[in-house]
């Protein structure tokens, strides 16, 4: 018996069914393959670093104390300056109601192992000259800050000396306020120590008229 061709049709596949894949447990240890990561750096400053930090902090902080100390000392001494002026003033007033003098004494003293100045006033009573018996906050000394001198000029005399402060010694002021008025007329200069530089300069007339002068600056009206 004879067998023909076989006819081969198309094949019908039907959709193919998939389920959900079964997944074994994940091995334990860490997730990402390959090399482990690099752990933290072990940073900070090296002692170079260090050193090179310290200095600049050093070296910025000298700057600020050596600004702030500069300003700090004009502005004392720009109160002092017209502190002295005001004070002169008030003592020529009360030398003329008391009825007894007044004086302006300037002195060099050691504080704390250096040397500066002094001024302080002082009223001439019975025993002789004394602080102030009244007006004590008025009245008070100050002194100048380190590094500046003073220069006085009076009329009687081309430079009046500035003793230094001897204990048990009381000496004369050099600028005296008379119970008449009048005054002893000069001239007083705050230098700088170093430099020579002229600070503040005051005038003063027979009338006890003052003037206070920056830098040697044109005078203005009396106080």
């Amino acid at each position: 018996m004879g067998v023909g061709p076989r006819s081969v049709g198309p094949r019908s596949v039907g959709p193919r069914s998939v389920g959900p894949r079964s997944v074994g447990p994940l091995p334990a240890g860490p997730l990402l393959a390959g090399p482990l990561l690099a752990g933290p750096r072990q940073g900070g400053f090296s002692l170079l670093e260090l050193l090179v930090t310290l200095i600049v902090v050093v070296l910025v902080t000298s700057l600020v104390s050596l600004t702030l100390s500069s300003g700090g000392r004009d502005i004392e001494l720009e109160a002092q300056a017209h502190n002295i002026a005001e004070v002169a003033a008030y003592a020529l007033d009360e030398a003329q109601l008391q009825g007894h003098d007044y004086g302006l004494l300037l002195q060099r003293v050691s504080e704390d192992g250096e040397l500066r100045y002094r001024y302080s006033w002082r009223e001439r009573l019975v025993d002789g000259w004394q602080a102030p018996a009244s007006g004590k906050e008025i009245f008070a000394q100050q002194s100048l800050p380190v590094g500046v001198e003073l220069f006085m000029e009076l009329e009687e005399a081309a430079i009046a000396d500035i003793p230094l402060a001897v204990e048990d010694q009381e000496p004369e002021p050099q600028v005296v306020f008379y119970a008449s008025g009048e005054t002893t007329a000069g001239s007083l200069e705050l230098r700088d120590e170093d430099s020579g530089e002229l600070l503040w300069r005051l005038e003063w007339d027979l009338l006890g008229r003052f003037e206070v002068l920056r830098d040697g600056e044109a005078p203005g009206e009396p106080l």
